[in-house]
């Protein structure tokens, strides 16, 4: 016997009709594993997808010996199983039937439940998921909601043939990155069956949709665009604007405070808010000018752009759901350059922040006219020294 083939089989184990079948392709389908095992006899059940990786399967024989013949013909053969070019392991099951006990999400139904993994839910539009389940049929409803499980939507087909085909080819995928804000990693599918078989939406809204109702009312303070971004003619995502920025800083290998970004930001126009946040593990910001146009000029031109020489504290730019940010006026991690007077709060002797530390450096003339609160410091970049010293060449640049 080869050694391949004695890695496949377990022999002391007792025969019977049911074959368990391990170190199949992922979701590996049940006229797959059909096709392999039919010339062996007659196949009353099956049972696929089990197993944490969701790459194991039972299938039922009608007769013992028929089982027995298919486990002796690839122990002896030279020739492994294989399903999609992997090759099958093949050995008897402990159980002598297969008992499918369907909880109710895995009863066919023509609304699927959906759960988004590693997103919140304004990350997700409503058109986004229309246009993913959209592949597979005609969607006639989704709401969205929020539970312990995270951000979920039902999702209504016209018929259960539609949504199992949606469900088979979707459950376990990701929806693809560029239907997804760019600081998103990813968003992952998992579906099963909803008792539900016919939503009730009162109304269009970024929560709800009935796409078989062109009638139905419109809730306009529910259809955010800031929220809501919308679909080309591609498919891909068209960014709805906003007057506030949101940025992911990649490279972060010098640091960057609130006096750094308003440099950088307020080369374009007035800043009126900043806040510096952690999200999964890395540092992001968000930037708010006075209007649109403002925010949309200092995207385009910050956007990929690096804060510093050598490709340090790069900058990812989308726009945010967000038009008017709540922050603490003056703080490590966030300021608010709308208070008529930003030198009261100095002279309150807001820890880290002295009167007299008046910064040096790279000039920037709007913040020397804009913001005469300051007495007329100068915005500066800090050293490009991560050590703290002061910069003795040209300052640091973002390009």
């Amino acid at each position: 016997m080869s050694s391949s083939g004695q890695t496949q089989f377990r022999y002391t184990q007792t025969p019977s009709k049911v074959v368990h079948l391990r170190n199949l392709p992922w979701e590996c389908v049940e006229e797959e594993l059909i096709d392999l095992c039919k010339r062996f006899g007659k196949i009353v059940n099956t049972k696929s997808n089990v197993g944490a990786n969701r790459n194991q399967a039972f299938v039922e024989f009608a007769d013992l010996n028929q089982a027995i013949s298919m486990v002796s013909y690839y122990a002896s053969s030279s020739e492994p199983a294989q399903i999609r070019g992997k090759t099958v392991y093949i050995q008897y099951s402990n159980r002598h039937e297969i008992v499918n006990n369907q909880s109710p999400g895995d009863v066919p139904g023509n609304v699927l439940l959906v759960t988004f993994e590693g997103v919140e839910s304004h990350e997700v539009s409503i058109d986004v998921i229309h246009l993913v389940f959209s592949a597979f049929g005609f969607v006639h409803k989704i709401a969205t909601f929020e539970k312990a499980a995270g951000f979920q939507a039902l999702v209504q087909f016209s018929d259960v043939e539609t949504a199992s085909a949606a469900r088979n080819q979707l459950d376990g995928r990701s929806i693809p990155r560029y239907l997804l804000p760019e600081h998103v990693g990813s968003c992952n599918l998992r579906m099963s069956y909803s008792a539900h078989t016919d939503l009730n939406i009162k109304f269009q809204s970024h929560r709800s949709r009935d796409y078989t109702n062109p009638y139905l009312p419109v809730n306009h303070t529910a259809m955010d665009g800031s929220m809501q971004p919308a679909l080309g003619a591609d498919g891909k995502k068209v960014e709805s604007q906003s007057n506030v920025l949101l940025g992911l800083i990649e490279n972060m290998q010098y640091a960057v405070t609130v006096d750094v970004l308003h440099t950088v930001f307020s080369a374009y126009g007035t800043v009126q808010k900043i806040a510096i946040f952690e999200k999964n593990g890395s540092t992001q910001a968000l930037i708010q000018y006075s209007d649109i146009a403002t925010a949309a000029i200092a995207k385009e031109a910050l956007e990929g752009h690096c804060i510093y020489d050598g490709g340090y504290c790069k900058l990812r730019l989308s726009y945010s759901r967000h038009t008017d940010l709540n922050v603490k006026a003056f703080s490590d991690k966030s300021r608010d350059y709308t208070l008529p007077d930003l030198s009261l709060l100095v002279g309150q002797k807001v820890p880290g922040v002295t009167a007299s530390a008046a910064p040096t450096g790279w000039q920037n003339p709007q913040a020397q006219t804009q913001y005469p609160g300051y007495g007329g410091n100068q915005y500066m970049y800090p050293s490009s020294d991560p050590s703290g010293a002061s910069p003795s060449g040209p300052p640091p640049y973002y390009g």
